[in-house]
């Protein structure tokens, strides 16, 4: 057996059958460990690395699981005949998948020298030599990119966006991979016209990116904060409007001239 299949790493979730986070029908493996603490994160679980305990609908269940590459392969390969029929492949996700960039780097690898495609979300916060390393097994590169202003951005999200958006550039520079820019459209953080022009316009100029993802803030997520005993920042915050979302999807195509789409 290739060593790499016994790299070890933490998950929470595999996710079979999904239409998102990359083209065709995918695989999501859901990494634990983040950097960050955005308000409006869907996956509050993921950002602790250590084993959890979430409270679901009034019962305890353990959130995490120390696996090797190889036995999350065992659940990729199953899928395989749809892959080949859609162009689907799999996609880690988390939390943030350079937290843990051995695991992440083997997994893709493993995927891909079995003829799978790859991709990964990510917010690209780690040292570039991280990235690099991970960047020859990486087909789709789906980018988070939440804000162009350093301050607004770690108010919400507790950190700063510079290493973010220099890894950007670096990652389009490269050619090694499809970038994607997603941007989470979050209500009273960045849900202006101009606020997504200006992601729009930075997307533009580092080059080499194929496509810009408008992802409409939602309440999915909620429950799981009293599940865990912590609060939900976002209050009573409303998911944006259809109208509000087609108003904002043509700012960032005019600005951009990128092709661009309400989620994915």
């Amino acid at each position: 057996m290739e060593e790499y299949l016994q790299t070890k790493g933490r998950i929470f979730d595999i996710q079979r059958y999904s239409i998102h986070d990359g083209t065709g029908i995918r695989t999501i493996v859901f990494l634990k460990g983040c950097v960050l603490r955005c308000r409006w994160c869907c996956n509050p679980e993921s950002q602790e690395y250590q084993i959890q305990t979430m409270f679901v609908q009034g019962k305890p269940k353990v959130i995490g699981e120390d696996v090797t590459v190889g036995e999350v392969m065992e659940t990729v390969l199953k899928d395989r005949p749809y892959y080949r029929r859609t162009g689907g492949g799999l996609t880690l996700s988390g939390g943030e998948s350079l937290c843990q960039p051995a695991f992440a780097r083997d997994l893709l690898r493993a995927a891909q020298e079995s003829g799978i495609s790859t991709a990964m979300e990510s917010m690209g916060y780690a040292e570039y030599q991280v990235i690099e390393e991970i960047l020859p097994y990486l087909d789709q590169y789906l980018l988070d990119i939440k804000h162009m202003d350093p301050d607004k951005h770690k108010e919400f999200t507790g950190k700063g966006n510079q290493r973010m958006l220099e890894n950007a550039g670096k990652i389009a520079a490269s050619g090694q991979t499809e970038l994607s820019i997603r941007i989470p459209v979050i209500p009273g953080f960045n849900d202006t016209e101009q606020e997504i022009r200006d992601i729009a316009r930075f997307a533009k100029e580092i080059g080499h990116v194929r496509r810009i993802h408008l992802l409409p803030y939602h309440r999915l997520g909620q429950d799981k904060y009293a599940g865990l005993g912590r609060t939900y920042l976002m209050g009573d915050v409303e998911p944006p409007e259809n109208a509000k979302m087609e108003l904002l999807l043509q700012a960032a195509k005019k600005e951009s001239q990128l092709e661009c789409q309400i989620g994915g």
